[in-house]
């Protein structure tokens, strides 16, 4: 009988640079399931439900050791990509996926956007993608013996990571989910994410100039994040045999069956009924009746571009579908 790894439940949660090398913190996870909205929580729930992570002692190691050590878990494969524009329904989307209990559901990583973001901004991408590849591994480790699939929906600027994340899974599917552009911003006013706030975020993810940014409209920036979104959608649409359009306005359950037709994934009847309960609440505050309202108002000048877009994207999934 083969004894269990010493890093079983254990998953590396921040990057720290240092001279030369990669260092990395882990927190203990044991087997609870990654069931809040967004993984942040869930490493917060961590710290304080287990003692593994009361030390005042940080548990530490170096990134390389990364590979090694995903080797000894028993680890479920990508099932698929979640990429979205943002508040356009994702977050719903990997919850009612999460409500399956053979599913893994990990929704915006923290430490997976430190490792593709180091590797753009140092210009080490080659060696930073089989860490990552390995932190998957490491993220998917079948804790509790009864998961099958894993889903990970990505941060809204991990589509400027596509080429990257595609090269390390070339036949996973990659959902693309979009909403109208304007409904989009009005979201992003009423609560702005890091992606809405010029150079929070490296310029040099979504091609922009800094300097240019820093003197723009927070509007008009969000606009030009919107429109980078869906350019690449587009052109990874028309390339990509393994990339799938879904729109927000499809309606949740609809996309949900639309990732179990593509991915294989069979739903029972019961799980679909909780599934369909947990549609009509807030994504982010599961307690709440969702409600949104849908003021008639012109659309901006600076996002004419995105709505172009927005229709050809359009026209692709009516074709595909």
């Amino acid at each position: 009988m083969n004894k269990p790894s010493p890093i079983a439940g254990w998953i590396p949660i921040k990057l720290y640079p240092e001279d030369q090398s990669l260092l990395c913190r882990w927190l203990y996870a044991g087997d609870k399931a990654f069931d809040e909205p967004f993984f942040d929580e869930s490493i917060s729930v961590c710290r304080s439900l287990f003692s593994e992570n009361w030390h005042v002692k940080r548990s530490m190691s170096s990134t390389d050791v990364l590979a090694d050590w995903a080797k000894e878990m028993d680890n479920i494969k990508p099932t698929a990509f979640i990429f979205h524009i943002s508040r356009c329904g994702s977050t719903l989307i990997s919850q009612m996926l999460g409500m399956q209990p053979s599913n893994i559901i990990l929704p915006e990583v923290p430490f997976f956007d430190e490792l593709l973001r180091y590797g753009k901004m140092h210009n080490c991408m080659p060696a930073i993608l089989p860490q990552l590849q390995a932190a998957v591994s490491l993220y998917g480790a079948n804790r509790t013996g009864k998961y099958e699939q894993l889903f990970i929906k990505t941060d809204s600027w991990h589509i400027h990571f596509y080429k990257e994340l595609r090269a390390l899974y070339p036949d996973v599917p990659f959902f693309l989910l979009y909403r109208k552009p304007d409904e989009v911003l009005r979201s992003q006013q009423k609560k702005r994410g890091m992606q809405a706030l010029p150079n929070l975020l490296e310029a040099d993810i979504f091609d922009f100039d800094k300097d240019k940014i820093s003197t723009m409209h927070l509007d008009e920036y969000m606009g030009m994040v919107i429109e980078s979104y869906l350019t690449a959608f587009l052109e990874i649409l028309q390339k990509d045999k393994a990339a799938y359009a879904v729109n927000y306005h499809d309606g949740a359950m609809e996309i949900v069956d639309t990732i179990a037709s593509v991915t294989g994934l069979q739903i029972s009847e019961e799980e679909k009924l909780l599934m369909q309960k947990r549609a009509g609440f807030h994504a982010k505050f599961p307690e709440q009746v969702f409600s949104e309202e849908k003021p008639e108002a012109p659309v901006p000048e600076f996002l004419k571009r995105s709505f172009e877009l927005y229709e050809s994207i359009e026209q692709m999934k009516l074709k595909a579908f």
